[in-house]
């Protein structure tokens, strides 16, 4: 059985739910250690990158992966031991075995392969990082101030394709106020359900923005809660609504937000007890190093020119190997939304299975597939370190 076979399985068998990642980060930290990396830390939040030198000056290509996994929430409905790294017919069973550790493991394959002969110009790097599955980028920011980049390779499922986009995410907040009475008298209370309502409507009937690339910017609602809840006969002063927004480039916090608080002054221009506000949620969880890390749910979109040098080099080093390189985009959301849209890195994805395989029942990755990718992540990375 191969060296990333054996690697993913090692890795697939901790289980790593976000801010549970130490041991899985420590067993890679171990494994850069012993291969002989120049450079092995373990950042505030809990990332592990490695760095290798090359014989000669260059640029850096930082390879990403996260190591974070969603939970198992019925393992009775899993046929296979979600941690048994079990395999049958050609297949690896485990959770994160799509998502993502089996991915990581190809990268840190590839990456101690250019360590044995180093005959590449600059650096290459590989980030580990911790707690994509709640805030994607939000643990990258640290890795591309301390790495650097020139180039970044997203390591999330791609099919062996090469992504070139992903719409971003935000979790936006819809909140009405009303006033409260007995709901045998409805008239004498503004009922903050209804005034959700209307609201509610006007987004249903938005025009959706639409990319070429990335498809629609669409904006789903998810759910509604009110207050007082039960009821008991009471009129509703307080509602919430949450929703799941698809962001495209060049959408901002301000201009998604704007979109809304249109709606809200064409609504109060309409009826003066009208009275809601909207907003951009923000969450907190702690790190398996005691560090908090938080962020505003906005997670935005970006897109590389197909055109681009990155791009061409990366479909280059496939076809000399004989591997697949059609253009595609991710339907997901991935730590991408920092390096190319915040820090404005040329970036692409490039990965083992598919996206769909992601926080299903009995996960797998397929192993010639898993094979293939790490063959793939080796020649891509030779390539732009060479003539990037």
């Amino acid at each position: 059985m191969s060296d990333v076979v054996e690697r993913a399985k090692r890795l697939l068998s901790i289980p790593s739910l976000s801010g549970e990642e130490e041991q899985v980060a420590l067993q890679i930290k171990k494994e850069m250690e012993e291969a002989g990396f120049d450079e092995v830390r373990i950042d505030r939040y809990g990332s592990v990158i490695g760095i290798v030198n090359g014989k000669r000056k260059g640029k850096t290509v930082l390879m990403d992966g996260h190591i974070d996994t969603v939970p198992v929430k019925n393992r009775e409905g899993w046929k296979h031991d979600p941690y048994g790294c079990e395999i049958e017919d050609g297949k690896l069973y485990a959770r994160g075995a799509s998502d993502m550790k089996a991915s990581v493991a190809a990268m840190l394959t590839a990456l101690i392969s250019l360590s044995k002969d180093r005959d590449f110009a600059g650096r290459a790097a590989l980030s580990c990082t911790v707690h994509e599955e709640c805030f994607e980028g939000v643990s990258s920011r640290i890795v591309s101030e301390y790495v650097k980049p020139d180039a970044v390779i997203i390591g999330e499922a791609t099919s062996g394709t090469v992504k070139i986009g992903q719409r971003g995410r935000s979790e936006i907040v819809v909140e009405t106020f009303g006033k409260s009475c007995h709901s045998s008298n409805p008239e004498k209370g503004v009922n903050a359900v209804s005034q959700m309502l209307k609201l509610v409507k006007m987004i249903e009937e938005r025009k959706t923005p639409v990319s070429p690339l990335l498809g629609e910017g669409i904006m789903v609602l998810t759910d509604i809660i009110s207050s007082p809840y039960p009821g008991s006969s009471v009129v509703p002063d307080y509602a919430k609504a949450t929703y799941d927004r698809r962001l495209l480039v060049g959408e901002s916090e301000e201009s998604v937000l704007g979109e809304i608080e249109g709606y809200i002054e064409v609504l109060k221009s309409k009826d003066p007890t009208f009275d809601a506000k909207v907003y951009i949620s923000e969450g907190s969880e702690r790190c398996y190093t005691g560090e908090m890390i938080s962020a505003k749910r906005f997670f935005p979109a970006w897109e590389t020119d197909k055109d681009s040098p990155l791009v061409k080099k990366a479909v280059e080093a496939l076809e000399e190997c004989g591997l697949p390189h059609r253009l595609d985009h991710y339907f997901f959301c991935t730590n991408g939304s920092h390096f190319s849209a915040e820090a404005k890195i040329p970036t692409i994805g490039y990965g083992p299975s598919l996206e769909t395989l992601a926080h299903v029942k009995d996960e797998y990755i397929e192993l010639e597939e898993l094979n293939r990718c790490t063959r793939g992540f080796e020649a891509i990375l030779r390539k732009l370190l060479n003539d990037y």
